[in-house]
């Protein structure tokens, strides 16, 4: 059994997520996965989990969010 880094709890079923820059996290959900591994949006605090939308090093969770911190060439769609 393999205990969550998140939550501690130890589950037959954990799994193990290996990140760009080599680092082996192991977790118990894809909740507790986000919660330590997701990026956060810069304006408005959110956990991104899909593309979002990323301006030099920063990410937001939306178009939405880049655009009111002044990104204004941002869109989710064209």
């Amino acid at each position: 059994m393999s205990t969550c880094e998140v939550c501690g709890n130890e589950y037959d079923a954990a799994f193990t997520v290996i990140t760009a820059d080599s680092q082996e996290h192991v977790f118990d959900s894809l909740e507790c996965a986000a919660q330590q591994i997701a990026p956060t949006c810069a304006e408005c605090g959110c956990r991104v989990l899909g593309h979002g939308v990323q301006q030099d090093s920063t990410i937001y969770c939306c178009a939405n969010c880049a655009q009111r911190a002044g990104v204004g060439a941002a869109r989710d769609r064209v």
